[in-house]
């Protein structure tokens, strides 16, 4: 075989890359809010249980690093709950602050609001053992209504340290996690059924928005961070959920190196002002974001019993 000259590979490569830069595979960053216990419990499942199954999956999917995002009072409201975190930290898992009552910014005052965050950091600090913990989850994702008490409040995670662990993908997986729990009381296969394809059904087609919304209003794919929870339905769901994720071509990677990405500047450093709301970008430049299918009447409606139905 005759050798290709030096200089015709590389004119080659210098032809090849940009066709391997746009041929990189979208990456997501997997984050798990609402540890150690969220949402109902089906009859005969543990929270220690659940955990199992979560990291577990993690595990035979190599996915690699997951934070999970801690409200401390769980431990007191479900003691049973509380080995989740030393399971989380003992499968190399890191933690992150969620608040320690999941407040909504939009209904406590500054001062509160982060006395929650020094509470939590107490608990997961000595669980962290030295490694990085400083990132914060605003509990529902409210970064406040009010602009000055929004900014008191990022400079105050600023002055801790902390960088915010921005969302940019959520199919609002903990919908599922409370109607899985009665259907399995319930003993109706065809209702878990329905739950597991509409599950799949909403991550696949939220994925594909995300996607079309980001490149209409980046020009590109940035990397996707994911809000998930430490729900029943999740951990039955979650090695499907991620061989589906890699079906439809994507890759994983960790929260650090996804808000790396100049999208997430503000996030990163919360002296500076937030960024405005994605919609509200996309609003500015004349763009839509791409609809979703709401499903949360029916998932509201399975497994409930008649309204007419007499009273147990």
């Amino acid at each position: 075989m005759k050798a290709i000259p030096f200089f015709a590979l590389a004119t080659l490569a210098l032809f090849a890359a940009p066709a391997a830069a746009r041929e990189e595979k979208p990456v997501i960053a997997l984050t798990f809010d609402d540890l150690p216990a969220h949402s109902a419990l089906p009859p005969d499942t543990s929270r220690v249980e659940i955990a199992q199954k979560t990291i577990k999956a993690f595990k035979d999917a190599g996915v690699g690093e997951v934070y999970g995002f801690v409200n401390g009072d769980q431990t007191g409201r479900e003691p049973a709950a509380a080995p989740v975190l030393d399971m989380w930290r003992a499968a190399g898992l890191p933690l992150g602050n969620h608040g320690w009552s999941h407040l909504n910014l939009n209904q406590a005052s500054v001062a509160d609001y982060l006395a929650d965050i020094d509470h939590t950091e107490s608990l997961i600090a000595p669980l962290m053992k030295g490694e990085d913990f400083h990132w914060f989850r605003y509990p529902f994702l409210a970064e406040g209504d009010d602009p000055a008490k929004r900014m008191e409040v990022r400079k105050g995670l600023a002055a801790r340290g902390y960088r915010i662990a921005q969302v940019t993908m959520s199919f609002g997986d903990y919908m599922w996690n409370e109607p899985y729990a009665r259907c399995v009381a319930a003993g109706d296969k065809a209702a878990i059924a329905t739950l597991e394809t509409s599950y799949l059904r909403a991550a696949a087609e939220t994925a594909a928005a995300t996607r079309k919304d980001a490149r209409a209003l980046y020009g590109r794919d940035i990397p996707y961070v994911l809000l998930m929870h430490l729900g029943a339905l999740d951990a039955r769901m979650l090695p499907r959920l991620l061989a589906q994720y890699r079906a439809e071509g994507f890759a994983f990677t960790t929260l650090a190196k996804a808000e790396a990405d100049p999208v997430f500047a503000a996030d990163m450093d919360p002296n500076l002002p937030p960024a405005l709301p994605r919609w509200q970008q996309m609003q500015a430049k004349g763009l839509t974001p791409t609809p979703v299918e709401n499903v949360s009447k029916m998932l509201d409606s399975l497994c409930r019993p008649p309204s007419n139905a007499p009273a147990q």
